[in-house]
């Protein structure tokens, strides 16, 4: 056991051993039933294709509060808002990751240190937090899998931060992500993210979209460039989300994102960090976006949640569903998987679940599922049906006509001549959607 600082108690989960692999047939509540980190799937460990992440905010900040009453969770490692607290907090933090068994992390700069009276004593607070996490990094061998910046819970980002109409608190979050920049690097991030968390409008009456636009545009320019004079290597990654808490936001989902990288030369330096609950909330499922991302080359990492159908809002709640996880495999996977990035869980508990034992059992739960999803998703490759459908479906595009057109041969001209000799198009074939269905249900 390590000294405590605040002479707690050294160990806040005395009564949680670290959680094992015990396979399928286990009834032990505390103990993976399918993630099995050196397990071999399509030649790499389950680790390395996961790459789990624990999110900072939802696990050691989530309070079970919500706008009908204060939060419920018991967090004995909760204390003053004060430096020495979120030391020791980072240290029970660390202590959590390793009876999980996760080997990576994600965190904001606010989640881990107290914002202080001024920008320097906020800076100060993170360096003293951050040295901590250095600590326990090298100790244990956890990683950071992203930084980022919170430039939204504070007032003066009300109106946004990068597309802020006022310029102070444009020039502030810039300093904010300078720091966390430097913070990030200096931890080993594999990447670093933007969410734009009040980047976005709520009334069209008193916001100039496209000078807005701009802004931002500008902000991740001089952010690639301070990257670059740091030497800071990781990959920058923008998170989607359509709504929350602006009413429309401008990383509306994967093909605003891209569309906004393209626009203003970003293309070449950032990524996607794509989330279910965020996602769903855009009207998509997550395997569009990720699809749709890899498809452009934009597939960076994932926030692993998903969302209650039954509710309008972002829920956060952790991934059971075995079909969902699935089906986010069999995506990831075809488009060569998430390195550098990984599998975070931006998940929290339910207000229900107060006890820190409940953390166990969320994180637990969400490993195995995407655990089996993996292993799913693979042996539906392995079987090869699917492939060799999808690849039937679309061979007319592989020779004749449908070869010329994709390698832009074909002209409206010739395209007109082909119609006219061959009289009317060659018959439609079935989809066979419930097919599908049913083979992948074999495997489930």
């Amino acid at each position: 056991m390590r000294a405590n600082p605040l002479n707690l108690m050294a160990e806040f989960f005395p009564d949680v051993n670290k959680i094992e692999y015990e396979g399928a047939d286990s009834k032990n509540p505390l103990s993976f039933k399918h993630y099995n980190a050196n397990e071999q799937v399509e030649g790499k460990s389950m680790t390395e294709h996961l790459r789990f992440g624990v999110a900072y905010w939802h696990t050691m900040r989530g309070g079970g509060a919500d706008p009908f009453g204060p939060g419920t969770a018991l967090r004995p490692w909760e204390g003053a808002d004060d430096v020495a607290n979120a030391q020791n907090r980072a240290r029970v933090f660390f202590e959590f990751l390793e009876k999980l068994g996760a080997p990576f992390y994600c965190f904001h700069d606010r989640d881990v240190a107290p914002e202080g009276a001024s920008l320097a004593e906020s800076n100060a607070n993170l360096d003293a937090v951050a040295a901590v996490l250095k600590e326990e990094q090298a100790r244990t061998g956890k990683r950071l899998l992203w930084g980022t910046a919170n430039l939204f819970s504070n007032p003066r980002y009300m109106h946004g931060a990068a597309t802020s109409c006022n310029a102070d608190a444009f020039a502030f979050a810039a300093a904010q992500v300078k720091k966390m920049l430097e913070g990030t690097k200096d931890l080993d991030g594999a990447g670093y993210v933007f969410w734009g968390g009040r980047e976005g409008y709520q009334n069209w009456l008193n916001t100039d979209m496209h000078r807005e636009l701009d802004h931002l545009a500008a902000f991740m320019h001089m952010a690639v460039d301070y990257a670059k004079e740091i030497g800071f290597t990781g990959q920058f990654m923008f998170e989607p989300k359509p709504k929350e808490p602006t009413k429309h936001q401008y990383d509306f989902d994967a093909a605003a994102c891209i569309n906004f990288l393209r626009t203003y030369g970003l293309e070449d330096h950032v990524k996607l960090n794509l989330e279910t609950n965020h996602a769903t909330l855009a009207g998509h499922s997550m395997e569009h976006e990720i699809y749709f991302a890899g498809g452009q080359g934009f597939l960076g990492s994932m926030d692993a949640n998903t969302g209650d159908l039954l509710l309008g809002w972002d829920t956060d709640q952790f991934p059971t569903d075995i079909y969902l996880t699935t089906k986010c495999m069999l995506a990831v996977m075809k488009h060569g998987g998430l390195a550098p990035g990984g599998v975070n869980f931006d998940a929290k508990v339910r207000r229900e679940s107060h006890e820190p034992i409940d953390l166990f059992h969320a994180h637990i739960g969400g490993m195995d599922a995407f655990a089996r999803g993996l292993k799913i998703a693979a042996a539906i490759r392995a079987d090869g049906r699917l492939a060799a459908f999808m690849k039937d479906r679309y061979a007319s595009w592989d020779t004749g006509i449908g070869k010329d057109i994709e390698e832009g041969k074909a002209t409206f001209k010739s395209l007109e001549t082909h119609m006219l000799e061959k009289g009317d198009a060659t018959p439609n074939t079935s989809g066979r959607q419930e097919f599908l269905e049913n083979l992948i249900n074999e495997f489930i």
